[in-house]
Parts: C-alpha cells; sequence; structure tokens
C-alpha cells in the first residue's frame, strides 16, 4: 500500500531525460538574478516565462490553448509577486536538437515569442529585444525550410504568436494642429512604429506561413477566422506605410488560400470603405485596400453577380467623394476599369456615377476625373456610349471650355486616343454643337497659347471631316453671339434708366421702387445664357445690377 502511494507521487526528471530533450544540450539555467534585474518587458513589470518541455505533437487534444495561458499565468504569479520562474532567456537552435525534437522545440519558440515589449524607451531591455529578435528569425527560418504538414497544434501556436504581437490598438501619432488636405499629406515624412524591427519579422513569418504549401488551409481555417480577419483589416489604417505594404500582401494570400473567407473578406472591406466615405473620410490604407481589390476583380468570373455590381455602385464609385481621392485615386481608378472590361454594359452606370461627383471648383482633382474617364472610354464600346454621350459631351464641354489651363489642356487631349476620337467622330452630328461654342472661346479668348493651339488642332478635325456640319454650327454661333449682344445692349440700357431713376428717387427722399424679378425671368435668363454661350459671368453681372439699383434708402 505505501508503494502505491509513493508510485503516484510525481518523480523528478532526470539530468539524461532533459540533455535528451534539447539534444545533448544543457537547458537554459532556471535562475539568473542579475538577468532578471535587467528584464524589464510590457510596461514596468518583468514578465518571465516558464521553459518546461512543451507537448509532444501527438497531444493536440489536450494542447488547446492550455500552453499559450501559460505565460499569462507566469504574468499573474509575478504581479502577485511570486518570483518562483525563469527569467527571458534564448532557447537553443533547430539544429542543436534531433529532427523528433524540432516541433516541440518550434512551438517552445512561439511562445517564447508572445511576449510583447515596451519599445517608448529604446534603452529598455535590450538584451531581451534581441533575444526575442534572433528567435523571431529562426522561426522564420524553420517556416520556410518546413518540409513537413503543420500540426494543428503549430497552427494554433503561430496564430497566437501573431495575434499576440500584432493585434494592438492603433494610436495616431502626434501631428501638428493643423489640418491636412491630401496632397499636404503626401508631403508628410510617414510615422513609424517604434516596434517595427519585432513587427517585420512577425509579418514576414505571418506571411511565410500562409503561403507555405505545409500549411492545410482546412485545419488552419480554424484558426485564421472572420474575427482574425476583421482584426487585420483593422491594422489597414496604420500610419507606418511598411505594415501596409505587408498587410496586402497577407490579405491577398489568405483570399487565395482560404476560399470560404472570400465573401466575408469583401464584405468588410465593402464595410471599412462606406464607414470611410459618409462618416469618417479618415483611413490610411484605402490605397492598399484597393490594391488588393484590383486583383480580386481580375479574377471576378463572367457574368458578374448580382453582389460584384452593387459593390461597384455603392461602395467604388461613392469613393470619388471624399476630399483626400488623390492618395488612392490611381488604385480606385484601375478598380473601376476592371469593371467596364468585365462587363462592357456597366459603362453607362459608371460614366454616369463618374459625372455625378464630378468636381466644380478643383481644377487638379478635375484633371484626375478627366484622366479615368478617358480609360473608361477606352474600354466603352459604341453601343454603350450612344446611351450616355449627351451627358458625357455635356459635361467635357465645361473643362474643354475652362479657363484653368491644366483641365482645358487635359480635356484636349483626349483627342490623342484613337478609340475616343472614332466614337465621337460616329456621333459628331450629336456632339459638335454641344462641344461647338466652347472650341470657338477657347480658339479665340483662352489666356494659353497651348490651349488655343489644341483647339485650334480639334476645330480643324471637324472641318476637315464634316464641312456642311461645321459650318452649320459655326453660323448658328454666329446668330445666337449677335442675338446676346443685342439683348445685352437692351439690358445695360434698361438697368441704367433703373439706376438713373433710383438715384432721383434717393435725392428727393422718395422710396425707391424696384420691381420684383418673376423667377421665370431668372430661369429664362439662365437658359439664354446657356444657347448663346456667353460667359456666366454676364448672368452674374446683370443679378448683381438688379439688386444695386435699390441703392436707395428705402426698399419696397
Amino acid at each position: 500500500m505505501i508503494k502505491q502511494i509513493l508510485g503516484r507521487l510525481p518523480r523528478k526528471p532526470s539530468k539524461s531525460s532533459e540533455n535528451r530533450e534539447f539534444g545533448g544540450s544543457s537547458a537554459p539555467p532556471l535562475s539568473n538574478p542579475s538577468h532578471s534585474r535587467s528584464s524589464d518587458i510590457m510596461g514596468n513589470h518583468r514578465l518571465l516565462i516558464d521553459n518546461a518541455p512543451l507537448p509532444g505533437p501527438n497531444s493536440a487534444s489536450t494542447f488547446g490553448y492550455s500552453h499559450g495561458s501559460r505565460l499569462s499565468q507566469v504574468v499573474d504569479q509575478k504581479l502577485n509577486g511570486n518570483s518562483g520562474t525563469a527569467p527571458y532567456e534564448a532557447l537553443p537552435g533547430f539544429k542543436d536538437v534531433p529532427s523528433s525534437e524540432k516541433q516541440n522545440l518550434f512551438l517552445r519558440k512561439l511562445s517564447l515569442c508572445c511576449v510583447v515589449f515596451d519599445f517608448s524607451d529604446p534603452m529598455k531591455s535590450l538584451k531581451e529585444k534581441d533575444i526575442k529578435r534572433q528567435t523571431l528569425l529562426e522561426l522564420v527560418d524553420y517556416v520556410s525550410s518546413a518540409n513537413g504538414k503543420f500540426s494543428e497544434s503549430v497552427m494554433q501556436e503561430a496564430v497566437k504568436m501573431v495575434s499576440a504581437n500584432l493585434f494592438r490598438p492603433l494610436t495616431p501619432q502626434p501631428r501638428e494642429n493643423k489640418v491636412l488636405e491630401a496632397f499636404d499629406l503626401e508631403e508628410e515624412e510617414p510615422l513609424v512604429d517604434p516596434a517595427w524591427p519585432h513587427l517585420q519579422i512577425v509579418y514576414e513569418f505571418f506571411l511565410r506561413f500562409v503561403a507555405s504549401p505545409e500549411t492545410d488551409a482546412k485545419l488552419a481555417k480554424r484558426y485564421i477566422d472572420h474575427s482574425f480577419v476583421l482584426k487585420l483589416l483593422d491594422l489597414f489604417d496604420s500610419e507606418d506605410p511598411r505594415e501596409r505594404e505587408y498587410l496586402k500582401t497577407i490579405l491577398h494570400r489568405i483570399y487565395g488560400k482560404f476560399m470560404v473567407h472570400r465573401p466575408y473578406i469583401r464584405k468588410a472591406i465593402n464595410n471599412i470603405f462606406f464607414r470611410f466615405i459618409f462618416e469618417t473620410e479618415k483611413h490610411n490604407g484605402i490605397a492598399e485596400l484597393l490594391e488588393v481589390l484590383g486583383s480580386i476583380i481580375n479574377g471576378f468570373a463572367l457574368p458578374l453577380k448580382e453582389e460584384h455590381k452593387l459593390f461597384l455602385v455603392r461602395a467604388l464609385i461613392p469613393l470619388h467623394k471624399p476630399k483626400c481621392l488623390p492618395m488612392y485615386h490611381q488604385q480606385l481608378s484601375y478598380c473601376i476599369t476592371q469593371f467596364v472590361e468585365k462587363d462592357c454594359k456597366l459603362a453607362d452606370t459608371v460614366i454616369r456615377g463618374l459625372l455625378k461627383y464630378w468636381p466644380i471648383t478643383n481644377s487638379s482633382k478635375e484633371v484626375m476625373f478627366l484622366s479615368e474617364l478617358e480609360e473608361i472610354l477606352e474600354a466603352t464600346q459604341p453601343a454603350e456610349f450612344q446611351r450616355c454621350m449627351v451627358a458625357v459631351v455635356d459635361s467635357y464641354s465645361n473643362p474643354g471650355g475652362s479657363m484653368a489651363m491644366n483641365v482645358a489642356e487635359r480635356a484636349l487631349y483626349l483627342w490623342n486616343n484613337d478609340h475616343i476620337e472614332s466614337l465621337i467622330r460616329q456621333n459628331r452630328r450629336v456632339i459638335l454643337p454641344i462641344i461647338f461654342p466652347a472650341l470657338e472661346q477657347n480658339g479665340h479668348n483662352h489666356w494659353n497659347q497651348v490651349v488655343q493651339s489644341l483647339t485650334l488642332n480639334v476645330r480643324k478635325i471637324f472641318s476637315d471631316t464634316d464641312p456642311e456640319l461645321f459650318e452649320e454650327c459655326l453660323n448658328k454661333f454666329r446668330e445666337n453671339t449677335e442675338k446676346w449682344e443685342e439683348i445685352k445692349t437692351k439690358h445695360e440700357a434698361a438697368w441704367k434708366r433703373i439706376e438713373e431713376i433710383a438715384v432721383s428717387n434717393a435725392a428727393n427722399g422718395e422710396a425707391v421702387l424696384v420691381p420684383r424679378v418673376p423667377t421665370r425671368w431668372l430661369k429664362w435668363l439662365e437658359k439664354l445664357n446657356t444657347q448663346c454661350f456667353a460667359p456666366k459671368i454676364e448672368l452674374a453681372w446683370m443679378v448683381k445690377n438688379i439688386f444695386s439699383a435699390a441703392s436707395g434708402p428705402t426698399l419696397v
């Protein structure tokens, strides 16, 4: 009976068994007082880990998160004053242990790297930080050279280590107290995370782990789940461009390997765009997310699903609205052009959506819209162009006749595109009457010689293609101009007479009687102004004179 009781007591492992675990080398020392005084991790507390052997590869059923939580148990013990654990020490290299023990050592190294250090003080815990960095590099090499399928316990610990290091609150770094526009942000120096020496290696490890053929997607999806993907997407708001570059590559790998997560990833990105467009207009990773989407859209099967078309209309097209569009316009334009190339019938929807957000007072943004419009029109078929050509040409005549040199020049450069020129030639009888007034004004009145020269070249193209139509438009323009001059002279005389009456009545102390201008008159003037193609400043001048006539002491 006494033997049975003694047999149930735990036995102390022999030195030979410890040596066998580490391939004949001695295990790291369990205590080092001088070293423990310098191990300051995660703030002002020293985190110590237990270097007891991990369960073997066949213990997946009892593995769970028990070993991963051992680290937090050690932290609790240390905070409670229980200091009977070993300091943060380096583990043996993989070349120092036999092949049968490498997986156990790999799990121990993953657990060792779950400790997160405080990088706010660059002089704190230098030795421990270097140990972790060397361990992470060893993990990267191990994953890269693995020649056997990773077990479920390895996947669980790998994802846990990645989560512990990467998933953190993204606190914006302090900037000067001023409002930054998109172009100012481009000139600002990118803000970097001080913990990047460790984060970069963790990202490299995870990228190789996901891309490794030894990672079974059916097993890994239990740990790289929806919650993990959502936290990974949240990191795209990091201000460090190097981190966003890694995230872009990793997200693309996850999308390609885990087919079960594809709808969820698209929906999560959709929600990020909605929040950015309609709520915050602040996000650092829109360009990187659009780069990933560009590759995803390129792989869409035909015919396009209704879900994908709704994503185009509800998320991608409204992305033209925010002020910081220059930060991601190139990637956005690529995504939208991909949709048009996939399904040419979407050209009308895309072009009308683009015109809805067309800028009026921002010339640099207008140039970007013109560049995107050129790419879309280049992928547009004649039948689809006829459906939207009136709206396009109506909008085109404003940039073409713009006094802003860069806008007018970019609009006229569209004629260098053979496909667009062919579309316009085929529909010239509809297009030329609309844009002819803008061409005439630019050709004779624009202040920039380059714009004048380009305008004359376009006029010559129309004149050579269809001389009769060109002459007809020219005669109509001259008639309208003459009519406008007559009306303008009559208006000036009428308002001058009203002004004289107002001044005379004011001098005599009488009430100033100013006739109310009916709304239909103003609408007629607006229409006349548009038809006669006179500068809009003329209408503004007339309206101003209406109210300036009421300069007397009393307004009735």
